[in-house]
């Protein structure tokens, strides 16, 4: 692992469309002994992933602008601006979905790392602000996201697990 101190500027990092929003790889596992990773993740309204759970990893979420609509087997709460999600170890069922009108922007950081491989073998490289249609559900990418969920012991569940 590099032991110096490393600045991401506001341009760095790898950007990839993902869920519907633009995530940005801001630190990867490759670069923190696997320790952990940091995303900052832009979702427009509509944008979020579907409920999963990853028993083995812990996951925080700070709120930077706007808010999301966070779902979990507890119930559903809005978290705006300044607020904090944490999802630890043990694979609580979680997603989270922009219902605003706004474009909401979260900083998530994954411990240990590994969720942004998941990103980077299903995202699609993009632009700062530019957003991706979710892809369509073809047997290729069910099978894809089938085999990164064993790969990274992950479960997906349908979209309306939560409601």
């Amino acid at each position: 692992m590099d032991s110096d101190i490393k600045i991401i500027g506001r341009e760095d990092g790898k950007r990839l469309g993902v869920a519907g929003g633009n995530y940005r790889i801001l630190i990867s596992g490759k670069e923190t002994n696997n320790s952990y990773s940091v995303i900052e993740m832009t979702v427009p309204p509509g944008g979020g992933p579907p409920p999963h759970s990853h028993p083995k990893i812990q996951e925080t979420f700070y709120v930077l602008e706007g808010e999301v609509e966070f779902k979990t087997e507890h119930g559903k709460a809005m978290v705006s601006k300044g607020g904090f999600v944490t999802i630890p170890f043990g694979g609580a069922v979680h997603c989270f979905k922009n219902i605003s009108s706004s474009v909401a922007k979260l900083l998530c950081t994954v411990m240990p790392a590994g969720l942004e491989e998941i990103f980077e073998a299903v995202g699609e490289p993009v632009a700062e602000n530019e957003f991706l249609p979710i892809p369509e559900m073809t047997n290729e990418r069910r099978k894809l996201l089938q085999y990164l969920d064993e790969l990274y012991e992950q479960k997906t569940y349908p979209s309306t697990y939560l409601d």
